[in-house]
């Protein structure tokens, strides 16, 4: 099962996506993650359920100039080929 992830906080304009997306790939996850139009991170992550929680506290962090205030997890049915950043939605 994925996770769906809705971050908030100041998570635009801090290189979340990126830095989200480099952890994905060390972690060997697979899922996405865009940029909302509220301000607001949205992801999806799939993987081992360990690398799943791994990037879910990592996402409760994000970057260093980040400050994540909250993030809403639910599980959602879904599997990915990799992790890729996708346009704004």
């Amino acid at each position: 099962m994925a996770k769906h992830l809705l971050i908030s906080g100041r998570v635009q304009g801090v290189g979340f996506r990126y830095s989200m997306g480099e952890e994905a790939e060390r972690l060997g996850a697979t899922g996405w993650v865009r940029n909302r139009r509220d301000g607001t991170v949205e992801a999806v992550v799939d993987g081992a359920p360990e690398v799943v929680e791994a990037l879910v506290s990592w996402a409760r962090r994000g970057p260093p100039s980040a400050r994540v205030a909250e993030v809403r997890v639910s599980e959602i049915p879904g599997s990915f080929e990799r992790f890729e950043m996708r346009p704004t939605g």
